[in-house]
């Protein structure tokens, strides 16, 4: 008889303990300082160069060579073409998976696609290689929750699955079967298109997005470093999964350790919920498919 942990859990793979608290952040830019600030704030690294009289103590090593990412335990790659007011990150796929293509063929002598490519070009384990998926998605939606609900973020709980844009399982609608329907006299499907908004309007007003970015990705890195198994929102595949038959990353809660991802939690979606993220596997697939690298 299955206990409820495998109910709820499905584990992926033999964890294993492993030493060493080296973070790399791939190329510098201001994604790329909000990450490393954000991590310096957890505590994971604890100064930058000239800092040590504020922050407690590590050593920060920049340089054009990709060997002095050498034993590093965890590597973020935010690099990648820039993304023009009202453009589709997927139109910038191809370009990206080119920049992917040399970074990670020098890191190995690592969003949805991408994260597959890293895989794939890598070699590593699936559970190592981790998309930033849709925590910040997730985190505009919660927060979104708390303008219409009065309640604060940390007590709205919600996930945005899939590629980003499409699944969001809320347990409102108990109280509220139409929540979310056309005929819902609160709109509660505009929290949606908001989410989805968010992102560019960001990059309207300022040209990019940065500090939620590296906060969330500090948040990650903490997860790892620490190994909390925390449960989050990130990318990996999941052929197989809500019957999904194509080799695609998407977005679903995860526990994220030391060893990278262990888990996947079983979400139990709606007809209509999953059907969204089939929707979202086939997208992905398509633009997949004619990838060259």
């Amino acid at each position: 008889m299955a206990i409820l942990k495998d109910q709820l859990i499905h584990n992926l793979l033999k964890e294993e303990q492993t030493p060493q608290n080296v973070i790399t952040v791939v190329e510098v830019g201001a994604v790329h300082m909000a990450c490393a600030i954000s991590i310096l704030t957890k505590d994971l690294m604890m100064n930058l160069q000239y800092g040590r009289l504020f922050l407690r103590k590590p050593k920060m090593v920049s340089g054009k060579d990709y060997n002095v990412t050498a034993n590093s335990k965890l590597v973020m790659i935010a690099a990648g073409a820039h993304q023009q007011e009202g453009e589709s990150s997927l139109n910038l796929v191809q370009c990206n998976v080119n920049i992917f293509t040399f970074i990670i063929s020098n890191i190995v002598k690592y969003m949805d696609i991408l994260t597959c490519v890293a895989w794939k070009i890598s070699g590593f384990p699936k559970s190592r290689v981790i998309g930033s998926g849709c925590n910040l998605n997730s985190a505009q939606f919660r927060s979104l929750m708390e303008e219409r609900l009065g309640v604060h973020p940390s007590s709205c709980h919600g996930w945005v699955l899939g590629d980003g844009v499409n699944v969001a399982g809320i347990s409102l609608r108990i109280l509220h079967p139409e929540l979310g329907t056309d005929t819902d006299k609160e709109q509660w499907k505009e929290v949606h298109k908001q989410v989805v908004k968010i992102a560019y309007e960001v990059i309207k007003l300022k040209g990019y997005t940065s500090w939620a970015f590296g906060l969330f990705v500090a948040d990650l890195a903490e997860s790892i470093m620490k190994n909390l198994r925390q449960v989050h929102p990130i990318s990996i595949t999941i052929k197989g999964v809500y019957g999904i038959k194509d080799d695609v990353f998407l977005s679903v809660p995860c526990i994220l350790g030391q060893n990278g991802i262990s888990h996947l939690v079983k979400v139990i979606l709606t007809p209509e919920e999953e059907a969204c993220l089939k929707k979202s596997a086939d997208t992905l697939w398509g633009i997949q498919k004619e990838l060259q690298f």
